[in-house]
């Protein structure tokens, strides 16, 4: 048994929703925020916690030391998806067993690589890697030397495009709310989950580079992203960590595998605009395009 967070990347939630089952693994989806519902939800035979530190596409935050605490409590491990927030969040150091990363976002930050990273201690690593019995060994996980040593160069400009990242999302927060549009980002003082973030935090690397709208509908949303791609802002595209702005409609996206009622408990409008920003120089010309288009919707 794995009690999960609902508001995880729709892949991670078809995979533990409509995979897991057939090897009678059963998982509960809740609101690992709540953390009542947490210690309600352990069964004595759940083997994890999962969570991401800042959810896909809510952008809630996780209280990784006192999920910990629960983990230790029970005897179960705590796996912890940090792929939007390297360098923010240590989640190891405070607490996590097992640290994964899509590293085609953030870590790379160049999106023209498929890969991923498991840290957990050396006997953990050891066990996925095992010549005989090994998993990552035995079904196809290593990454080709190219793509690694690649991933490996990018990785010593990571702190310094976390920086930007967050520099240019908290711009834009602030530009958002001033016009009267509630933006979702962990760096508002009144989001719920910034006190959380702040006492958790790395503080030299900022809240993040991921923000998101509401436009309350599929079509406003659609309208205002073509506008913006056409208008040179960046790309309609599901990713993130990418160099250049990247924004979608996460009901239609990245959490299109999630089913409507799952997408309703999560608070998730079919009008939400995800921007992952870039490392935008000029992020003030940048918003100038943004508020042009949304005032032609």
């Amino acid at each position: 048994h794995i009690v999960a967070s609902r508001t995880i990347y729709g892949g991670s939630f078809a995979f533990m929703k409509s995979y897991l089952p057939k090897f009678n693994i059963e998982v509960s989806f809740i609101d690992t925020t709540n953390l009542d519902e947490v210690k309600a939800s352990i069964k004595p035979n759940t083997k994890m916690i999962y969570t991401e530190t800042v959810n896909n596409p809510m952008l809630q935050v996780a209280d990784i030391p006192a999920l910990s605490v629960i983990s230790k409590e029970n005897n179960v491990k705590l796996v912890v998806d940090n792929t939007f927030t390297p360098m923010i969040f240590s989640p190891a150091e405070l607490g996590a067993d097992i640290v994964v990363y899509s590293m085609t976002k953030y870590v790379n930050g160049k999106n023209d690589t498929t890969a991923g990273a498991i840290c957990a201690s050396e006997e953990f690593i050891n066990s996925l890697i095992d010549l005989n019995t090994g998993s990552s060994m035995l079904l196809g996980g290593p990454l080709d030397s190219f793509r690694a040593s690649s991933i490996h160069k990018n990785l010593y400009t990571l702190p310094i495009r976390m920086i930007q990242h967050s520099k240019n999302a908290a711009y834009l927060a602030e530009k958002f709310n001033a016009m009267g549009l509630k933006s979702i980002y962990p760096g508002n003082p009144n989001h719920e989950g910034h006190d959380t973030f702040k006492a958790t935090m790395n503080p030299d690397f900022g809240f993040g580079g991921m923000i998101a709208i509401d436009l309350k509908t599929v079509d406003r949303a659609s309208r205002f992203m073509t506008m913006m791609q056409e208008n040179n802002v960046g790309y309609l595209a599901v990713s993130l960590g990418f160099f250049r702005t990247l924004f979608s409609n996460s009901g239609q996206s990245t959490s299109s595998e999630v089913p409507e009622d799952e997408q309703k408990k999560m608070g998730l409008s079919e009008g939400l605009v995800r921007f992952s920003m870039g490392l935008d120089y000029d992020i003030e010309a940048t918003f100038k395009t943004i508020e042009k288009c949304f005032k032609a919707l």
